[in-house]
């Protein structure tokens, strides 16, 4: 039965599973590091204890995220010669400087600086300190900007040359600044900003509502829900500019997005329906008419391409069309959640139990619509690995379809158990301070007491 299995659908579905796993950690630690500045500057300019305390807690959070994203990154660098060694062949001459640049800039400064702001603040200065945290912050960021920019080309390829079958670059600032690096870093930062966002909103609500609602636990919680409610409105106005950029570049992407198999002027937005790749339509399709093309093209009656325009050239439907449909749902879950709770955190001093729950449950809802996101981009570039340029297929090992599905497997088996603690661990991070918290009112059993006596 193995070997009836396609080893480049098998070595795709093992490099998605790794990649899927290690952006988990990255997409936290790049945002957690600036909102642990934030603290530290709260601290340093109001000297209230609070302040620190939520430093103190969540920079242990962050350690734990940035060694799980160190180390899941490693197995990614591995699939590069055993799964795919001809990206590298056909373009590791614009692919390892940008990987190397990435080490060489961000990697080693957040390594060198994340040693003083872990254990070095009662052996520097506060300063010190906070230069620090200021550095890991900004590493992680550059980290961020040097693999935006290989995975942006490789949708948008500009400034090289094809010289007997190997790229070379005539410019690396149109190598690094290509057509959709610009959107993919802000869309891919916002993300990051609000999965850090709701993990602050739902680790703090959870210690809320074991009681724990000292100014430490309000803290995080009020800005959790402040920077979600912020960014929100942002990415959705950056998600429409980078749709537009899409439609430009990669218009069978779009096609599979929306759900669109016909070419046609006025194209209709498909709110829900269940794409059927034998009949070339959707089932059970619900629509606006005419909606698609003016968000796509500002124009009510612009035209879109179809699937049908792009025959042998374009990715599968309907992974797309529903990745895209998680994406933007989880999205408007997000503004709601977000603006209500900065509303009833305004308006009352604390969240109504049953939001505060909510958060609970979105605590790592940001997680969703990125995976969903990073799947409308990738699964949307095939058949190409680098768009136009070379296909998926072209860059493939001969590795047997059996030792990829056996490794494939220990894989999914290993990242099962990784997330698992990894949650489990942040959850109990969080018990056990509310348990060395102090409490800030009375409980039940308190008052019961007092009563009593």
């Amino acid at each position: 039965m193995m070997e009836a299995l396609d080893p480049v659908a098998l070595a795709r579905i093992q490099f998605a599973a790794n990649m899927t796993f290690h952006i988990l950690f990255p997409t936290i630690s790049i945002s957690m590091g600036w909102v642990l500045f934030y603290f530290k500057l709260r601290h340093a300019a109001s000297r209230e204890a609070h302040w620190m305390d939520a430093y103190q807690f969540w920079v242990k959070i962050f350690a734990l995220t940035f060694a799980l994203g160190v180390v899941s990154g490693i197995t990614m660098s591995f699939q590069f010669g055993t799964n795919w060694p001809g990206f590298m062949l056909k373009v590791g001459n614009i692919a390892g400087p940008l990987l190397a640049y990435e080490v060489l800039t961000a990697f080693f400064l957040e390594a060198t600086m994340l040693g003083i702001m872990l254990f070095g603040r009662h052996r520097v200065s506060e300063r010190v300190h906070t230069t620090a945290t200021f550095l890991v912050a900004a590493g992680t960021t550059l980290s961020a900007f040097w693999i935006l920019a290989l995975n942006s080309w490789m949708h948008t390829p500009t400034g090289f040359v094809m010289i007997d079958g190997q790229a070379h670059v005539t410019s690396w600032f149109e190598v690094i600044f290509n057509p959709s690096f610009p959107y993919r870093l802000t869309h891919m930062l916002l993300a990051s900003g609000l999965t850090v966002a709701f993990l602050l909103a739902g680790i703090s609500a959870f210690r809320w509502l074991k009681h724990d609602r000292g100014l430490e636990t309000m803290a995080g919680l009020r800005t959790g829900l402040t920077l979600a409610a912020l960014l929100i409105p942002v990415q959705i106005v950056v998600g429409d500019m980078h749709g537009v950029n899409t439609l430009h570049h990669q218009p069978a992407k779009i096609a599979a997005m929306e759900g669109i198999w016909k070419t046609e002027n006025g194209a209709a937005a498909v709110l829900f329906g269940i794409p059927d790749a034998a009949t070339q339509s959707n089932k059970l399709e619900i629509a606006i008419p005419k909606l698609a093309s003016f968000y796509l093209t500002h124009d009510w009656n612009g035209e879109v391409k179809g699937i049908d325009a792009f025959e042998g050239k374009h990715p599968p439907v309907a992974p797309v069309f529903f990745a895209f449909r998680i994406m933007v749902g989880v999205g408007l879950l997000m503004l709601a959640a977000s603006w209500l709770g900065v509303w009833q955190l305004r308006h009352q001093g604390q969240p109504q139990p049953w939001l505060a729950r909510g958060l609970v449950a979105m605590t790592f809802i940001g997680w969703v619509g990125l995976v969903a996101g990073w799947y409308v981009t990738e699964i949307g570039r095939q058949p190409w690995l680098v768009y136009g340029v070379m296909t998926t297929a072209e860059a493939a090992s001969a590795i047997p379809a059996t030792a990829i599905a056996a490794t494939l497997v220990m894989y999914l088996l290993l990242y099962a158990v990784l997330i698992t603690a990894y949650i489990s661990v942040v959850f109990y991070m969080a018990r056990k301070a509310t348990l060395s918290a102090k409490p800030s009112y009375p409980t039940i059993e308190r008052r019961q007491e007092t009563q009593h006596a």
